[in-house]
Parts: C-alpha cells; sequence; structure tokens
C-alpha cells in the first residue's frame, strides 16, 4: 500500500483569518518501507507570516516572495498524492488548509479526501497513548526517534519523523528492528527503541510479551473483530 506522511507550515493558525500554507513536505511510504521520494515546496501566500507562526517554523514573507503561489504547484502536488493513504498528525488542520487553498483556487475537487485517503496519527496516539502527551514531539521521544537535526518545525522535516513514528507506532518496517523496553523513570510508559540494523534476530516472545501484545490489538481494533486473531 502506498502512503505519504505529509505535513504543512502555515502563516496562522486560522483559514477564517486569511492565513495561507507556505510550506507543503511529503514523505513516501510503499509497503511500509519509506522510499526515498519525497515532494516539497515553499508557497508564497501573498500576505505577511504571523510573528508566533515565524517563531515556529522560522519563515517570513521575504523568504517567500520569489516562491510560486499554491496554485501554480497543485496538480504536482496532486499527482503526488494521488490514490495514497495521507498520514497527518492532527489531521482537521492540514486538510483544513490544503482544502482551503483547493477552493480559493476553484478547483474542481475542493476537498484533499477527493484526492487520497487520510488518517490522523494524533487521533491513533491518543487511542494507543490516553492520558500522554502525542504531540509529535512527544511520540518521537516515546519511540526513540531522532529529531536532534531539527532546529525549527519544517514541513518535510516533521513529514520524515512522522514517517518513522507512524512504523514504530503500527509495528515497525523491515529495515528497522524494534526493541520494546520499559524505563524506570516514575512512570509505567513504555518506550519504542528504532535500531537501523538489517540483522534480524528471532526469539519466542515470552508470556508477559504475549499478553502486552493482545493488550496492542485491543486498542487498535477497540474491541472489533482482528484478522490477526482468526484461526486458520
Amino acid at each position: 500500500m502506498r502512503q505519504i506522511a505529509l505535513d504543512t507550515e502555515t502563516t496562522g493558525i486560522n483559514t477564517s483569518d486569511g492565513h495561507r500554507v507556505i510550506e507543503i513536505g511529503c514523505v513516501e511510504m510503499d509497503n511500509r518501507r519509506i522510499t526515498g521520494r519525497e515532494y516539497h515546496c515553499y508557497l508564497n501566500p501573498g500576505r505577511e507570516v504571523d510573528e508566533g507562526a515565524t517563531r515556529v517554523h522560522g519563515l517570513t514573507l521575504d523568504d517567500l516572495r520569489d516562491k510560486p503561489v499554491f496554485e501554480d504547484v497543485a496538480d504536482e502536488f496532486m499527482k503526488f498524492i494521488a490514490d495514497s493513504e495521507l498520514i497527518i498528525h492532527n489531521a482537521k488542520f492540514d486538510v483544513g488548509f490544503l482544502d482551503n487553498e483547493l477552493q480559493l483556487m476553484t478547483h474542481k475537487k475542493k476537498s484533499i479526501e477527493n484526492h487520497a485517503l487520510v488518517l490522523d496519527t494524533l487521533a491513533m496516539a491518543r487511542g494507543m497513548h490516553p492520558g500522554k502527551k502525542n504531540s509529535l514531539d512527544a511520540l518521537c521521544n516515546r519511540y526513540l526517534i531522532d529529531r536532534s537535526g531539527r532546529q525549527v518545525h519544517g514541513a518535510l522535516i516533521d513529514a520524515d519523523l512522522l514517517a518513522k513514528v507512524y512504523l514504530a507506532m503500527t509495528g515497525g518496517q523491515e529495515t528497522l528492528n524494534l526493541v520494546e523496553k520499559n524505563l524506570n523513570q516514575g512512570n509505567d510508559e513504555k518506550i519504542i527503541k528504532t535500531d537501523l540494523n538489517l540483522s534480524q534476530v528471532y526469539r519466542k516472545a515470552g508470556t508477559s510479551e504475549l499478553e502486552a501484545h493482545e493488550e496492542f490489538l485491543d486498542k487498535m481494533t477497540n474491541g472489533s473483530g482482528c484478522l490477526w486473531r482468526e484461526k486458520p
């Protein structure tokens, strides 16, 4: 299945205040493997960037004056995401802004969900880790995803982090050896360590691991049927 981790940066918080998309970043996954194919662009919003937003992503209107407008890149962007599942953290925000851009250019398909499926990893994380912080930063910390190279938020950087977080949350990818351990830090939160080691080590699961696996399936399926539990 082709999936795309997607993130945007914007001039502010609300489209109702006239705020616009200024950066789009996409990282492709195919059959749960990060392929190396990416889509990235900066956009001229035609308006000032809020100071609060600039503190987050570091971009100002002066940085963007020579960039294309959304309408100029829309076809290329839609072609990249076509027939995929978009993996987005807090999808309501990003989808809302992208839908607004489509509507402003009077695109014949005015919703991003007319072009691709959408999966919200924030909703998924809240179901898996109730009562915990579930921001992208918090999930990177929980799953030990290295974000040391990120000085400010950027759409492509965050899309790459999100792809790795999503794979860790849903069971890893073939080239990743996922090691689960408990850290004795005064809480019972589980930490997932992602180690880029191509050698595979197999061992029989213990009783506690089997119980943890069943608990994980319960969280993923919310009590509904699960193919992994069906006997041949």
